[in-house]
């Protein structure tokens, strides 16, 4: 299912900071994103009516399964381009920022394609030892 890249990058948020904190709120989102509280509250809204995140009446907020699994393909695609691209010689910052716009465009066969290929070089500079 396509959805749009400002939800992805709200799962994404949301996916980063629970791996930091025990419990996520909107005001810890409106903090890491910069967006003012109403953005984020419409934004958090529009995710529980499409079934990506739940809210406790506590007000913390928990990725569904398939918001998980979307923030999950996300976060995978940022890591992997952006170290990728530092790899390259790409200093941090740009690779980040560039990272984050290829990670909601490319598609699925060719992130497969590059994923395979990265790791593939990966192994070939750090090769495991042969058992002896």
């Amino acid at each position: 299912m396509k959805i749009q890249e400002s939800a992805e990058n709200y799962l994404e948020t949301i996916l980063i900071l629970s791996q930091r904190k025990p419990e996520v709120r909107s005001i810890d989102i409106v903090n890491e994103m910069h967006f003012s509280k109403p953005s984020i509250s419409v934004a958090m809204k529009n995710l529980r009516l499409n079934g990506y995140i739940t809210m406790n009446e506590d007000g913390h907020i928990f990725l569904t399964d398939a918001g998980r699994q979307i923030a999950e393909m996300i976060y995978e695609r940022h890591t992997l381009l952006s170290d990728w691209l530092m790899y390259l010689g790409v200093n941090e910052k740009t690779a980040a920022e560039d990272a984050c716009r290829i990670e909601h465009v490319i598609s699925a066969e060719s992130f497969a394609a590059l994923k395979r290929h990265v790791m593939e070089q990966s192994e070939s500079l750090n090769p495991r030892p042969k058992d002896q």
